[in-house]
């Protein structure tokens, strides 16, 4: 196994890695819209959605992989009536290559995030 970090993406908050790379597989750590330059939290629900996928973006390619390698999503959301926005800014970064994913509403994010995503993806 192989810890992956990049300055491209938030560091992590806790002792966790941002992703661990197998022999053929990529596990990322849940990523919330963090800017990885400023460590804003984004909390518009589309551009927090698009800075989740950016951060996990960027974690698969220092992998060596890429987002139409993914296998499977979890995107956790603070508010289940954020799926429809969710959808519409997914939807652009899965085009044709559709991974698998679950969409659950949670009691609480770290640092009061509006979401989190993680990903699954092979190399």
């Amino acid at each position: 196994m192989k810890e992956i970090n990049t300055k491209k993406a938030p560091a992590a908050i806790g002792p966790y890695v941002q992703a661990i790379s197998t022999d053929n597989l990529v596990f990322t750590s849940g990523q919330l819209p963090l800017n990885p330059e400023t460590g804003e939290l984004v909390t518009e629900i589309k551009s927090a959605t698009k800075q989740a996928l950016e951060n996990i973006k960027a974690i698969l390619e220092e992998a060596g992989t890429s987002m139409d390698k993914v296998i499977k999503c979890t995107v956790f959301l603070a508010d289940i009536n954020d799926f429809a926005a969710v959808n519409e800014v997914y939807g652009q970064y899965f085009t044709d290559h559709k991974p698998a994913r679950s969409a659950i509403q949670v009691g609480a994010l770290p640092k009061g995030g509006i979401l989190e995503i993680e990903a699954i993806a092979s190399l």
